[in-house]
């Protein structure tokens, strides 16, 4: 008998923040290594201008035969823009073209959709994928968080981490208000967390009562090999194993995999 049944959507999961520096492109491509550790299929997407998470993949984003960009412009199918990587998981890369595309995209119409559109055709071959976001609110970050079922949010422990809440939360319900009803937090990831910080201990105790349930109890330490490996062009899973950050994202990937069906999510 033929299987009719629909086939099970991957999670898309958005890693955004509308503050930088919070480590948010080493968490997507961190998380995505450390899925695919777990054998789970993996695309990592990166919606940068900067493409740092192409360059941590080890992938050279100047000699890109193709990028996201072109799949944004629909100058080549998303079939020929993803390549195969060394760490894990399959990559769709950008590079500094991917800065002028808001301006050819004003004009078209469903330009929110554009990501969404793409994904659709080959969403089926992944479990999961992960869009690394720039740090403000573009039409990038509208298609990612469009296109997405999650979002994944870094945050550092800082007292101005606290400040930008109000906006993410506006951003995130304006978003699914508008454009796309499914979208939910699906997780808070402490990162770059140093315990001896009297503050940074004050602010993760407001982060979880503030967050509750959707606050990862994985959190990320302040650790030199995180920090080392993208200038070797790999996630820390691939260039020390065994340090304390590498463990600290594979902790953090197998509790979002084994709480998946117990966190609903919801607004800020």
């Amino acid at each position: 008998m033929t299987d009719i049944s629909p086939r099970k959507r991957p999670e898309i999961w958005a890693v955004a923040n509308q503050k930088g520096g919070v480590g948010k492109t080493t968490t997507a491509v961190n998380l995505a290594a450390s899925l695919g550790v777990l054998k789970k299929r993996v695309l990592l997407i990166d919606l940068d201008p900067q493409g740092n998470a192409t360059m941590g993949s080890g992938l050279q984003k100047t000699e890109l035969p193709y990028s996201v960009t072109d799949v944004l412009l629909e100058v080549a199918p998303i079939e020929a823009v993803i390549q195969p990587t060394q760490v894990g998981y399959r990559l769709m890369g950008s590079n500094r073209d991917l800065a002028g595309v808001e301006i050819s995209l004003f004009e078209r119409t469903e330009r929110e959709f554009i990501l969404k559109t793409a994904l659709a055709k080959v969403e089926d071959q992944y479990d999961f994928i992960l869009i690394d976001c720039a740090p403000s609110l573009n039409l990038l970050t509208i298609n990612a968080l469009s296109a997405a079922t999650g979002v994944i949010i870094p945050m550092q422990c800082e007292y101005y981490a606290l400040e930008g809440l109000a906006d993410l939360s506006a951003t995130i319900d304006r978003i699914r208000d508008a454009l796309n009803p499914e979208l939910k937090i699906r997780g808070v990831l402490r990162t770059m967390f140093d315990p001896r910080n009297t503050l940074a201990n004050d602010v993760s105790q407001e982060l979880s009562v503030h967050f509750g349930n959707l606050m990862l109890e994985t959190i990320i330490p302040r650790n030199v090999r995180l920090a080392e490996a993208p200038a070797h062009g790999m996630p820390v899973m691939f260039y020390e194993k065994g340090s304390r950050g590498a463990l600290s994202y594979l902790s953090a990937a197998a509790e979002l995999v084994r709480t998946g069906k117990l966190k609903k999510g919801k607004s800020l």
